[in-house]
């Protein structure tokens, strides 16, 4: 008997097939039992009949419950009724661990704090199934574009002696008799280092931002991946990003078209999501933010809910450059037509959804940088390795990073941050 996946049964039609999982549903009428089954590739359903399958199977069968983990055994038929296209015409049926009559996630309908409280469950669900399985083939379109146009992976520390941007909002931790440490919010500052040796390099890890936030946007452990690369200017570094959307998406449509009907996605605005993406500058954004009632300042960064007034004027991603520089992190570089701002650029998804890439040039100047890291009022001491890195073959750079669980939630049509990471942190929730 072939042990197989419900992801290949396509290839095994009219064979009897051997697969193991999970029962997430069943129903009987007499002599007919329908097993709704799972096992991580896909779902399928195994019919059984009374009259083929031995008695001490057929009573077994009877005492299932939701959530047992079984082996089902039967033939591969066509049905084109059935979601997948397949099922499975029951020869044998085995119990592995009859679950408790009393699975908690039930058919009604269940709030967000329950399902949280229940996240280690609420996995198992069809939906976070769906979404977790788009985040990694984000993930691996992003690994397969990055190491395609020269970029290789270089991991960052998680606990670092410096901040990245300045902000306070860390968590601090004491470092044995050395002081204080944080966990780290940006791999950027060693990135930087390492491009003077491998060129173009990229992290991807977890990094923690102590925000007392409770937007749909924001959680406190999230994954970030950061690029860096040698010789790259403001406008190339911005080609780079819309490529790399560009791929994301076009792998999910092309690799995830069963899990985006499951979330009932719509995806003809993904589809129009191909280069050139728009351009703007920060005082063409505000002007056209002013159009639409906003009160935002001409020095001010864009909020969440400006960028999701701008969003939704169009159909594709949005490039939001030149922002002013008392807004921005220290390290970006000036705008030399206009050194009131920088050169940087925020990449905003459509449909509302807002930022999901940052990214500029970098200042790589040693004496100008070492003028920003006081004007910010930041530990000198902490940054004298990166200005080392400008004091040694200093080459013009840029970088940018994006938040993948912001990208997961826009290419998933997803309307809150917390369910596209499997176990979400955010400022009222470390459990479970």
């Amino acid at each position: 008997m072939k042990k197989t996946f419900v992801s290949d049964i396509k290839d095994s039609v009219g064979q009897e097939v051997e697969l193991k999982g999970w029962v997430y549903n069943f129903r009987s009428s007499g002599k007919i039992f329908f097993v709704q089954f799972r096992d991580g590739t896909g779902r399928v359903q195994t019919v059984y009949s009374a009259a083929e399958l031995p008695e001490e199977q057929w009573n077994i069968l009877n005492q299932l419950r939701f959530e047992s983990s079984v082996i089902v055994r039967g033939i591969v038929k066509e049905e084109l009724r059935a979601p997948s296209g397949f099922e499975l015409q029951g020869t044998s049926f085995e119990m592995i661990q009859l679950a408790p009559d009393d699975y908690p996630i039930g058919k009604k309908e269940h709030g967000p704090d329950f399902l949280l409280d229940h996240r280690h469950l609420w996995l198992r669900s069809e939906r976070q199934w769906a979404i977790q399985r788009i985040r990694n083939t984000i993930i691996n379109a992003t690994y397969a574009y990055l190491n395609e146009n020269g970029f290789i992976k270089f991991d960052a520390p998680i606990l670092t002696p410096n901040v990245c941007e300045g902000t306070t909002e860390l968590f601090e931790m004491d470092y044995f008799d050395l002081g204080k440490a944080y966990l780290s919010q940006s791999g950027q500052l060693y990135l930087e280092a390492a491009i003077m040796s491998f060129g173009r390099v990229f992290d991807f890890g977890p990094v923690f931002r102590a925000e007392k936030s409770k937007t749909r946007r924001h959680l406190t452990e999230f994954w970030m991946m950061d690029a860096e690369a040698a010789f790259v200017n403001h406008e190339e570094n911005m080609q780079i990003q819309e490529g790399l959307i560009c791929r994301i998406v076009q792998d999910v449509l092309e690799k995830n078209r069963k899990e985006l009907v499951v979330l009932e996605r719509d995806v003809v605005p993904l589809e129009k999501v191909q280069a050139p993406f728009v351009h703007m500058t920060h005082a063409e954004a505000v002007a056209k933010l002013h159009e639409f009632g906003s009160d935002i300042g001409d020095m001010d960064d864009l909020g969440a809910d400006d960028e999701t007034i701008l969003t939704k004027q169009y159909d594709r991603p949005i490039f939001v450059e030149k922002y002013p520089a008392v807004v921005k992190a220290f390290y970006m570089k000036r705008d030399p037509l206009d050194p009131n701002y920088v050169l940087n650029a925020d990449l905003l998804a459509p449909e509302g959804y807002g930022e999901i890439i940052g990214g500029s040039q970098r200042e790589d100047d040693y004496e100008v940088l070492l003028a920003r890291i006081k004007e910010h009022h930041l530990p000198l001491e902490a940054f004298h390795w990166y200005l080392d890195t400008r004091k040694y073959g200093s080459v013009p750079h840029s970088g940018f990073g994006y938040g993948l669980e912001r990208i997961v939630a826009w290419v998933c049509g997803v309307p809150h941050i917390r369910e596209t990471i499997p176990f979400p942190r955010m400022i009222t929730r470390l459990t479970p």
